[in-house]
């Protein structure tokens, strides 16, 4: 009876709110149940905790608790609230209302499968600090090159196969080779990608890992739901940012599918340099030379490698004119420059980015949040790199630099009391800096 009348409530309030409560409270405890049945089995750690689903368009939040503030008000078996506008919007994990929240945007996918990963793989955000394993949003530019590109794709086919393959012991092995050759060969042509690729996949790589694996049940199903994400990977617009999601999966179900791996002895001790491909190289036992171009494309042949080259020389033709429009709007005309605190805060689509080069990365669209104010970019912003860190975003600058609330195309800017647009260092740039 409990349950009838707290569903019976949740309906109700459905109407005057843009999320389903009965839905958000079905959501919630299918996300609980995995990690009660997981124990903390997958990483030591419950992963279920602290939750909350917003709708981008109003705002609108269904959490699993209160906050620590009054922020929600309870309605049955969730509480319900409004999130404030300089608070970026994403599929993340956020500290707010004095609570540290797994927030996922609403709606979720309707099959279950699908929802669950995605609930997962936001609650390992959420406590992925607790395993020496902090997020770090790197921007992989070499991987939106012809040749990263190729040879990332050559690497995914490779795996599919291992995974395809891998009641044959053998050819598993040999798929599993060759994608290593590819990862390496690729590595070796870009200085310091290893690093940066590293570091994304102990990021996003073993968060969507972590979905997969609660939302399959068994090997065999993750397997399959890793070639499926392996097949769909080359349909990204971009690679940079959103790679680790597709080879996450894949060498997590070759590594937890290895001799012994069911024990998950290889989650153990990772570090936010591990290299995955590593892993599973020493829990196959296979035997990789020195890569070379000869070696990769004698290999890329049993992949169709010739088709994946034709196809990303065409494809690089049209992303040459993409850069050198974005460099014309964002770079080399007038901009606005918004300079990065310590507290910079930024939401955005890991698979609508564009890296204009190793410093400039346009991200379309993107939401920033500083201590300045609020920027809001459907038509996207550029965020500026210095050795890794961002120090600024920039925009095209406003026609008419006194006009407030400040005009801008494509974004909208709301600048915290006591800062104003002031001359930058070239003719026709602003800055945005404290007023005097």
């Amino acid at each position: 009876m409990l349950i009838v009348a707290l569903l019976d409530a949740g309906t109700a309030r459905a109407q005057d709110t843009a999320i389903d409560v009965s839905k958000a409270a079905q959501y919630f405890e299918e996300a609980r149940r995995i990690s009660t049945a997981d124990g903390g089995r997958l990483w030591g750690v419950a992963l279920y905790g602290p939750m909350m689903f917003v709708d981008p368009a109003s705002r609108e939040v269904v959490a699993n608790q209160a906050g620590a503030g009054g922020e929600l008000t309870q309605h049955g078996a969730v509480w319900t609230g409004k999130l404030l506008a300089e608070i970026g919007l994403a599929n993340t994990a956020l500290q707010w209302a004095g609570v540290h929240w797994t927030m996922v945007m609403w709606p979720l996918p309707v099959y279950r499968r699908n929802r669950e990963a995605l609930m997962l793989h936001e609650c390992f955000h959420r406590v992925q600090d607790q395993l020496g394993l902090p997020g770090r949003d790197v921007v992989n530019s070499q991987l939106d090159t012809r040749d990263g590109r190729i040879w990332l794709q050559l690497e995914w086919r490779a795996l599919e196969r291992a995974l395809a393959d891998f009641e044959d012991g053998e050819r598993r092995v040999a798929a599993l080779t060759d994608a290593l050759l590819f990862r390496a060969w690729r590595r070796s042509l870009f200085p310091g990608a290893a690093e940066k690729e590293n570091a994304l996949e102990m990021n996003e790589g073993l968060a969507e890992y972590t979905g997969q694996r609660l939302a399959n049940p068994t090997l065999g199903e993750l397997r399959a739901a890793a070639i499926v994400t392996l097949s769909e990977g080359p349909g990204r617009s971009s690679f940079g940012r959103s790679f680790a999601y597709i080879s996450g999966p894949a060498y997590g179900a070759l590594l937890d599918s290895a001799p012994g791996g069911g024990a998950g002895a290889w989650r153990k001790g990772l570090k936010p340099d591990t290299d995955i491909g590593w892993l599973a190289n020493r829990a196959y036992r296979v035997l990789l030379g020195s890569p070379t171009e000869a070696a990769a494309m004698s290999a890329a042949r049993a992949y169709d490698g010739d088709e994946v080259i034709a196809r990303e020389r065409e494809r690089d033709a049209r992303r040459q004119a993409v850069l050198a429009s974005a460099r014309a709007r964002f770079v080399d005309g007038p901009v606005l420059i918004l300079p990065a605190a310590k507290d910079i805060y930024y939401t955005f689509d890991p698979n609508s980015v564009t890296s204009i080069d190793e410093e400039l990365t346009l991200y379309t669209p993107v939401n920033v949040t500083d201590e300045w104010g609020v920027l809001e970019c459907e038509k996207g912003a550029v965020l500026v790199r210095e050795k890794g860190k961002i120090v600024r975003a920039q925009v095209p600058a406003p026609a008419d630099p006194a006009a407030r609330p400040v005009k801008l195309d494509g974004c909208s800017l709301e600048l915290h009391a006591g800062w104003t647009l002031a001359p930058g260092t070239r003719a026709g740039d602003l800055v945005v800096k404290r007023a005097p």
